[in-house]
């Protein structure tokens, strides 16, 4: 099959492309910066050099696709409100427009379980939770507004929207590398009780759940939640890393209302300097809150089942970290 994979050479999107190709299909892998995914190139993926922001140079990427994953996003926990809204609605609803113009069959949307996290407990989630009145980020509220694009395309195509959640893995950036650049720093608090659960996905995992969405023949119209399908303890995660890099795991306990003083604080500064705040609300409420979520849905209608247990996945990121 003739595949798009936009935001191909991120960190969820080079281990799509991987798999795709592992299964004899054409890929094209959608980005900015291909140094770090020449051993894809090497293989047969073919780069394909594009900005989200600009519509017909993605619309023009789908052309001949068959099918088409919708990966690249801004996922920052901070940023200009103008690019989250460019990049992850704009950017959908160009490779939405893409798929109608060039008659792409079927497009799989990666969003985020965030578009209903309202800030408090969720404990085995499905995907029937509604929309939250309130979003907890710009990142949650612009990924909600892309899979309302993609739903409104249901009568065009197939559309199936993925909802991984907490992606991890090595050569990941953005989870727990953040993380350990604030423990370096001495700026790690642990913030809440720290006996929340939170459901975290090995992205090898994801990738095999992108490909069976891709085979599915019952998915069409549907949303997927993703994880691991085990309900680890957060904080006694961070503290297990911690102590496999030899850092120190005797973290200052900071109530999750004092946190969010704070983080709003820090946010109202960087509004005004454009640095990124030290911490967000929504990377306070992340840290505090349990998020574990159901995927009977994902097993059921997919055939999921996570073929990398959590803890294998953990020792592989220790071992790259």
């Amino acid at each position: 099959m003739k595949i798009l994979v936009t935001g191909g050479t991120g960190f969820l999107g080079s281990h799509l492309v991987a798999r795709l190709l592992d299964c004899g299909h054409e890929v094209d892998m959608m980005g900015r910066d291909f140094a770090h995914v020449q051993n894809l190139i090497a293989r047969g993926a073919r780069p394909t050099s594009a900005d989200l922001r600009d519509g017909a140079a993605v619309q023009a990427a789908c052309a001949g696709k068959e099918a088409i994953f919708h990966v690249g996003a801004k996922s920052e926990p901070w940023g200009n409100r103008a690019d989250f809204h460019a990049i992850n609605v704009g950017g959908t609803e160009a490779v939405v427009a893409g798929c109608r113009l060039h008659g792409v069959r079927r497009l799989i949307y990666v969003s985020s379980p965030s578009v209903v996290f309202d800030g408090t407990d969720q404990i085995n989630a499905t995907e029937a939770v509604p929309y939250p009145a309130r979003f907890a980020s710009v990142y949650s509220l612009t990924k909600k507004l892309g899979e309302d694009a993609v739903n409104a395309a249901r009568d065009k195509m197939e559309t199936i929207i993925v909802r991984p959640k907490a992606i991890f893995g090595p050569g990941d950036r953005a989870l727990l590398p953040r993380l350990i650049v604030a423990a370096r720093r001495g700026r790690l608090p642990q913030i809440g009780d720290g006996k929340n659960l939170v459901d975290l996905t090995y992205v090898e995992n994801v990738a095999q759940a992108l490909v069976l969405a891709l085979e599915s023949p019952t998915a069409i119209g549907r949303t997927y939640t993703i994880t691991n399908d085990e309900h680890p303890a957060l904080w006694e995660l961070i503290r297990a890393t911690l102590r496999h890099l030899k850092l120190t795991t005797q973290l200052r306990q900071v109530p999750l209302g004092v946190a969010l003083t704070a983080a709003t604080a820090m946010e109202a500064i960087a509004a005004v300097t454009g640095r990124e705040p030290m911490l967000t609300r929504y990377s306070a409420l992340i840290l505090a809150r349990t998020q574990t979520y159901d995927i009977t849905a994902a097993k059921r209608d997919l055939g999921y089942c996570p073929h990398i247990p959590f803890s294998e996945g953990i020792a592989r990121t220790l071992d790259a970290l």
